[in-house]
């Protein structure tokens, strides 16, 4: 889901403000969900994708589970990224792996129409796009011990000590993650704020069916994630990254 941009986040960072139960139960009280509303202007680009490769490439959300092997027309290894923004790494990935299956969750039109027509552009099958509130999405629509992966870049680091709790990176949204996850999963996060780094790598390190890839640390960039030029940037000006992946037991 998409973020209040600022200078320190690329186009792909998405806003993941969640508080969620885990994989059985829904909050009732004090829901947040996975994204925060940000006005956006639909290109003229954008539109004709929308229009031309939506039908084909765009899932309805629907509260029960989706189907990856009609919704891809195939049976592959399964994928979810939680906000891909305007989806140029979701592209390049997918590029990159195409044995894999992707499903990008978005809410904002204009980051779904930017990949959408990426997908056309590179003549990629092998990525559908849900606009809808991940949180949801992750509870009715993806099954129990079901995703190969899960990928979560750049989320909103609410970086205020008073709005950590609005971080999507909390204990229950990460039971939640687990539930869905086949056992040897991972889920592969990224931030460049460190403070959100910290929280993530305590908050992970503290779930029990998962293991830290790099021990105790956090874990090198896997090649599969590009380096986008918003992070080379900040990389130049001396600005911190810090990967994490972790695995289901």
């Amino acid at each position: 889901m998409i973020h209040d941009p600022t200078p320190d986040h690329d186009e792909n960072d998405e806003a993941k403000d969640s508080e969620v139960a885990d994989g059985t139960d829904t909050l009732r009280h004090r829901r947040i969900r996975s994204f925060v509303t940000r006005a956006g202007r639909v290109s003229t680009g954008q539109r004709r994708a929308l229009d031309e490769f939506g039908p084909r490439f765009v899932v309805p959300f629907a509260p029960q589970p989706l189907d990856w092997d009609a919704a891809f027309g195939r049976s592959a290894p399964r994928v979810l990224e939680i906000g891909f923004g305007m989806g140029t790494t979701t592209a390049e990935i997918a590029s990159a792996r195409q044995a894999d299956d992707f499903l990008g969750v978005e809410v904002h039109e204009p980051g779904v129409g930017a990949l959408l027509k990426l997908i056309g552009k590179q003549g990629l099958t092998n990525i559908r796009v849900v606009q809808h509130d991940a949180v949801e999405v992750l509870e009715q629509m993806i099954a129990a011990n079901s995703l190969d992966g899960v990928h979560i870049y750049f989320p909103d680091p609410w970086h205020k000590a008073r709005h950590h709790k609005r971080r999507l990176v909390q204990p229950k949204f990460v039971a939640l993650l687990v539930s869905r996850l086949k056992p040897g999963g991972y889920i592969h996060l990224a931030t460049d704020w460190q403070n959100y780094a910290e929280q993530m790598l305590e908050v992970l390190s503290a779930e029990p069916a998962l293991e830290n890839t790099a021990g105790t640390s956090y874990a090198p960039r896997p090649d599969y994630r590009p380096v986008t030029k918003f992070e080379r940037r900040g990389l130049k000006l001396g600005h911190g990254v810090w990967d994490l992946v972790f695995k289901r037991c």
